[in-house]
This record gives C-alpha cells, structure tokens and sequence, in this order.
C-alpha cells in the first residue's frame, strides 16, 4: 500500500508504506530520474547518475528512473527529487524531455515548488541552449537546483561520468533521512 505523507520541515512527499506484518509506516525519500538516451554517450551518462545514486553510502532514498516519454505528473509528485537527463538536439533539449515538462508542468507546479533537481546534457558539440531551456522550465516551475549541471560534448571522458556519477549521488543523498 502507497500513498504520499508530507515530510517535515520542507513540505516534500516521502513514499510511505505499511509492511503487511507490523503496523508502523515507513516513509522512504524518492528520486525521480527522467531521461532520454537515445545514444551509448547518453546510456554512459545515465548509468552513472543511477551508480552515484545507489551506491552503498546512500541510505533510505528509493530510486526510480523514467525514460522521459513514459514519466508521469504522478511521478513527479510522488517524487522529492529530481535528476534529468537529455542529449542536445539542434540546440535544445530533447523532444522527449520537452514533452515531458509539457505533461507535469501544471499538474505539477504548485505542489513541487521548492524540490531539489540536478541534471546533465549530452551533445556532440554545443549544449547550450539545451541547457538554457531546462534551467528556464525548471525555474519556472520552482524547482531547486542542488547540484552543478553536468554538460557533456563529444564521447563522455572519464571526468563526464565521475561527474555524473557525483551528480546522482549528491541529489539522492540531499535526499537522505536526517540530512
């Protein structure tokens, strides 16, 4: 049994569930990875936000990743933080993640105001404007930024995945029980 409590002090949901033998809830901190990966260079990427994400070190926070096109509002609002992940098409983020934003925006404006949110951009030679477009939908919905983006251009070098990889740690440990 699901359902979403507020989390105190910040006013987040936490996934709280019932263990069928014990009567206590148990809310549990979620991260929401949302991407699109069409490419091996965004795979890399992606596996190492999701590696950060759950390394040993982080405690209580539940990961659940999103390809982009199938992410719902329900998600988003089921979720206390956030990681996005997009390559760069012809200057601007991917058409998936756009559709997403277009999905969530409104369901989700008022009610994730304030959440944390890191996310990183793969292109073959210029991320700008993919990165200037999630930065704008994220700053219009309230959305926190938490960490440094991470942009990539060209095949992903050791240095772009560690990057990745401290991403998707340091969102899912802003995320953990009594920090």
């Amino acid at each position: 049994m699901h359902s979403v409590y507020p989390a105190a002090p910040t006013g987040t949901p936490a996934v709280c569930e019932a263990p069928p033998t014990h009567g206590r809830v148990r809310c549990v901190p979620t991260l929401l990875i949302v991407h699109h990966t069409p490419s091996p260079n965004c795979q890399a990427l992606l596996e190492a936000v999701v590696a950060g994400a759950t390394t040993p070190e982080i405690e209580g926070v539940r990961v659940v990743r999103r390809a982009a096109l199938s992410a719902t509002a329900s998600d988003v609002l089921e979720a206390d933080g956030y990681v996005l992940g997009t390559p760069a098409n012809l200057g601007y983020m991917s058409g998936a993640l756009k559709h997403f934003f277009d999905q969530i925006y409104y369901p989700c404006l008022d009610e994730t105001r304030g959440r944390p949110f890191g996310y990183y951009v793969h292109g073959g030679n210029d991320v700008t404007g993919a990165v200037r477009a999630v930065e704008a939908v994220t700053t219009g919905l309230g959305w926190r930024r938490a960490a440094d983006a991470v942009a990539v251009t060209g095949e992903p070098a050791k240095a772009d995945t560690q990057a990745c990889w401290e991403l998707g740690a340091t969102i899912a440990a802003g995320l953990m029980p009594g920090v």
